[in-house]
C-alpha cells in the first residue's frame, strides 16, 4: 500500500520547493495546481462546463485564469459554481495518480487540504510554514503579485496557527539545506513506520 503524505501550505511559505525535493528524492507528486492547468487546457475535462458557466472565459479551448478570476470578483456566487465543475475533476485526476502509484509513498500537494476538510483522506500531513513577513516578501516578488491580490488570497486560507494544529508534520522553510535535511529525514521516518 502507497502512504500518502498530503502536502499543503499558504501561498509564499515554499511548499512549491519542497514538493519539489520530495521529487528530486524519487518520490511520485501530484499536484492540485497542475492538475485544474490540464483540466484548463484546449481539450481538458473543465472547459466545456466553464465555457458554458462563463463564456468570456474560454478562447481557442483554453480557460483564462485571469478572466475567471474577474468573473469571480464580479459575481460573488461565481466561485461557488466553478468550484462545483473542478473539485470532482481534480479529485478524479487524484484518484488516478494514487490508482497508477506503485511507490511506497506519494505526496499530494494541496493547497487548500485543511480548508477542504482533506486531511482525513491521507495517512499524514505536512504543512510547509514560514513567518508572515518573509511569506509577504516572497509573494510579493511575484511577477504581477499586488498586495490587494495577495490579501484576497490569504483571506481564502486558513489561518497558519489553526494549520499547525491539525498538520501532523510541520516543516518551517527559513533555509533551503535545512528544509532539504528535514524532507530526508521525513522520508526516512515514514518508511521506518510504515514498512
Amino acid at each position: 500500500m502507497t502512504f500518502r503524505l498530503g502536502l499543503t501550505g499558504s501561498i509564499g511559505m515554499g511548499k512549491s520547493t519542497t514538493a519539489a525535493m520530495f521529487t528530486d528524492a524519487g518520490l511520485p507528486v501530484w499536484d492540485a495546481d497542475s492538475a485544474v492547468h490540464r483540466l484548463y487546457q484546449p481539450g481538458g475535462a473543465a472547459v466545456a462546463q466553464i465555457s458554458a458557466l462563463c463564456p468570456a472565459a474560454t478562447t481557442n479551448g483554453n480557460v483564462s485564469r485571469e478572466t475567471l478570476k474577474v468573473a469571480i470578483a464580479a459575481d460573488p456566487n461565481m466561485l461557488t459554481k466553478l468550484e462545483a465543475i473542478v473539485h470532482p475533476l481534480v479529485a478524479a485526476d487524484r484518484a488516478k495518480f494514487i490508482a497508477q502509484t506503485t511507490a511506497d509513498i506519494a505526496i499530494l500537494d494541496i493547497p487548500l487540504l485543511f480548508e477542504k476538510s482533506s486531511q482525513h483522506e491521507f495517512h499524514a500531513t505536512l504543512l510547509v510554514t514560514a513567518p508572515a513577513d518573509l511569506q509577504r516578501t516572497r509573494v510579493l516578488q511575484r511577477p504581477g503579485m499586488t498586495e490587494q491580490h495577495f490579501q484576497t488570497m490569504l483571506a481564502r486560507q486558513m489561518p497558519d496557527a489553526e494549520k499547525r494544529a491539525l498538520a501532523t508534520h510541520i516543516v518551517e522553510t527559513l533555509d533551503l539545506s535545512a528544509t532539504q535535511a528535514y524532507v530526508k529525514v521525513l522520508i526516512a521516518h515514514i518508511r521506518a513506520r510504515h514498512a
